[in-house]
């Protein structure tokens, strides 16, 4: 093992290469941190004002803006609120009850302080000043005990009457006052001024409020009433003044100023280090990603180009189309990049990137957090949903359950705010059904587009390419009906050994029905083609010539592929399939028409041209290839004797060096193996040995003759 410290060039190869990840993580950190800029680049503040302070200028509008003002529909709801008069309870008799108890008991300390002929007069003053339900004051006392006891009797009763009267009335605490007031005209008539005066003393501290505020309706009906307030629109007209100087800049006008962009946004200075710190973080996790994480599919330059430069394009799209509006952030189609991404290439990296891009468009902007959901977990859900989309009523059931989380977020999101409105909840559960819709529509379209830029083999293309009305399947059907069904069988064989190692299952169907093409156009120099017990072409051939006619299907399967506009990915699977293995058998005869001297004969002269594969899938179809095409020469009578020939075709490809390139590891070539022996085992599995057909009329003569006999012979 080579270490790299102790070689000079690997350190300074491994440090280049350090250095361009660095200069890349720069530029990636550099687009990420304009596009995240963009509101402030594109919309500088005009005017260095405040609110609450005189303006220096006079300032019209720009534009024409129709904008939701925060502000006018605060304004209205709180005008609803003062609005709503408090909700009382009904009258209380409870109340009522106690306040005439009161009374009574007041009466009877009056009356045991009148009765008590040891006290002086100033001593019955002192004491009547003690009592709390009365404010007892000099002027009444002494009218309470120059009163005669007959009178007093009178007036005592007559307390008692009035307060109950005026207390089975509904006594509100705003107009409690009132109540007190009308004491008087419940006195009874007959008695003099001064008793009636008496009474209405005594009566008036007991008169209470016996209806009281329901705290909760009141609240209830407040908030009924700013239900019915809706966003109030602010209209501009361009040209319009805004404000004129001198005046102050009320927060009407701030948000006005704010609406238009022409006011330096408040913390300024920390949405710059955000959006440093946010470029810096999403920058150094795709270098990371890029120079670790690679995947079969995102190995090359022009697929990483690809993915970044329609990332930086979608980032900036939605930067510049989004701030500052309040539905078409909920339109934009953001899933659909992550959905074309998953798709195309992995799951993964969908998420890596999809991810990140739902974090950098929402990030600055109104209802950030919940805006990041919003584009976030719908194309989670979608991804998950969609796989390798291999329908298009997949995409179609995508884009609707996208639209379902989208609206379950903006619902879980908009009611749990304390100013509900309904119209635009609606208006925005409008907007995500159609960003459903839209994500996966254009989904299907980039999918497509990236699969032509980057020669990228899509499963709806590899479906459609597979059916069996397919010009080059029916081409391959009518000229050579052997090639066509042995293809058939790598299919079944291949395509069963990929789900076992976990590889591309319908890529290695596929690529197994068009990997012997070529031998369509020349079928009779191949056995499976060639008519039982006539003459074989390659007999009268000399063997290098036969090797190239066989060697030569390659080609001719390229040259097909490529005329029917099959996708490059299929390519490899003709190429590939019998590596830069030799015709064995047209070199074994040379060799011996050599007197069996191997120097006399050029090998590289029944080689195929290659490459060796470079990919399990195409390792597969060669494996499945030769496992077939020897299980249908020897036709091997028992598990055992079919265990062997696998054996020996997956020994010798590795012997050979053609699995040198792909990443199998020995698991894999475990299961591929027992995968193989299991088809196989069932594709050639012994079978009943049937009677001799024959006409069945002379079937039933035979029988009969054969009864006849017998009768005749009993006889």
């Amino acid at each position: 093992m080579i270490d790299v410290r102790d070689n000079p060039k690997l350190i300074i190869a491994n440090n280049k290469r350090i250095a361009v990840y660095i200069i890349w993580g720069l530029i990636i950190t550099l687009i990420l941190f304009v596009a995240l800029l963009l509101p402030i680049i594109l919309h500088p503040a005009s005017y260095a004002i405040n609110p609450g302070e005189v303006s220096p200028y006079d300032i019209q509008a720009p534009s024409d803006l129709v904008y939701f003002s925060d502000y006018l529909t605060l304004s209205a709801q709180e005008n609803a609120k003062q609005g709503v008069a408090g909700v009382y309870l009904p009258a209380d008799a409870a109340i009522t009850r106690r306040q005439i108890e009161r009374l009574r008991l007041a009466i009877a300390f009056i009356n045991s302080v009148r009765a008590d002929t040891y006290a002086t007069p100033d001593q019955k003053l002192a004491d009547l000043s003690k009592m709390q339900d009365l404010n007892m004051n000099e002027d009444l006392g002494q009218r309470i005990l120059s009163i005669s006891e007959s009178r007093w009797q009178t007036v005592s009763q007559e307390t008692l009457n009035v307060l109950e009267q005026v207390m089975r009335t509904t006594i509100r605490s705003d107009r409690l006052n009132d109540a007190r007031r009308n004491i008087s005209t419940l006195v009874d008539l007959s008695l003099p001024q001064a008793q009636a005066e008496l009474v209405v003393d005594l009566v008036s501290p007991f008169v209470v409020a016996n209806s009281v505020i329901s705290q909760e309706l009141t609240d209830l009906a407040i908030q009924q009433a700013v239900e019915t307030i809706t966003s109030v629109e602010k209209v501009y007209v361009s040209g319009e003044t805004i404000i004129q100087k001198g005046q102050i800049v009320s927060p009407l006008i701030w948000e006005a100023l704010q609406q238009f962009g022409l006011v330096k946004r408040q913390q300024e200075t920390q949405f710059i280090f955000g959006a440093a710190v946010f470029s810096l973080f999403i920058s150094g996790l795709f270098v990371y990603y890029i120079r670790h994480r690679r995947t079969t599919h995102f190995q090359n330059y022009r697929s990483i180009a690809l993915v970044l430069i329609t990332f930086f394009i979608m980032l900036y799209g939605i930067r510049l189309v989004i701030p500052d509006h309040t539905i078409i952030p909920y339109l934009f189609p953001v899933a659909a990049f992550g959905l074309s991404i998953a798709s195309l290439f992995t799951l993964e990296i969908g998420l890596i990137f999809s991810l990140s891009l739902a974090v950098l468009g929402a990030f600055g902007i109104d209802q950030s957090l919940s805006l990041t959901i919003y584009y976030a977990l719908p194309v989670i859900i979608g991804m998950l949903v969609l796989g390798k989309g291999r329908k298009i009523s997949t995409f179609l059931w995508t884009g609707v359950l996208i639209s379902l989380s989208g609206a379950t977020i903006i619902l879980g999101y908009r009611f749990a705010e304390i100013n509900t409105d309904i119209i635009g909840i609606l208006t925005l559960l409008a907007a995500s059904f159609f960003y459903g819709i839209a994500s996966a529509s254009a989904a299907m379209l980039l999918q497509y587009i990236f699969a032509q830029i980057l020669g990228v083999t899509t499963t709806m293309q590899l479906l459609e390419i597979s059916r069996p009305d397919h010009p080059l399947l029916q081409y391959m059907l009518v000229n050579s009906p052997g090639t066509y069904q042995h293809s058939l069988q790598v299919a079944n064989l291949a395509e069963q050994g990929a789900k076992a190692i976990g590889a591309d299952a319908l890529l290695v169907r596929v690529g197994a029905l068009f990997h012997d093409a070529g031998k369509s156009l020349n079928p009779l120099f191949f056995i499976e083609n060639q008519v039982r017990n006539e003459i074989n072409t390659h007999d009268e051939l000399d063997p290098i010539t036969s090797s190239q006619l066989i060697i030569q299907h390659v080609n001719d399967g390229l040259y097909l592929v490529k005329k029917h506009r099959l996708p490059n990915r299929i390519h490899d699977f003709v190429l590939e399939h019998h590596g830069t293995l030799i015709t064995r058998y047209q070199y074994s005869k040379a060799v011996q028409a050599a007197d069996n001297d191997p120097s006399m004969v050029d090998m590289d002269a029944f080689r195929y041209p290659g490459p060796k594969p470079r990919s399990r899938e195409t390792a597969l179809i060669m494996l499945a290839d030769g496992c077939e095409a020897r299980a249908r020469a020897e036709v091997p009578k028992s598990e055992e004797d079919l265990r062997i020939i696998v054996k020996k075709v997956f020994d010798f490809c590795q012997t050979e060096g053609q699995l040198d390139h792909t990443t199998f590891t020995l698991r894999d070539l475990h299961l591929a193996m027992e995968s193989f022996i299991s088809t196989l085992k069932n594709t050639y599995h012994p079978r009943i040995q049937y009677p001799k057909l024959q006409p069945v009329g002379q079937t039933i003569k035979q029988i009969k003759e054969a009864v006849n006999e017998t009768n005749t012979g009993e006889n």
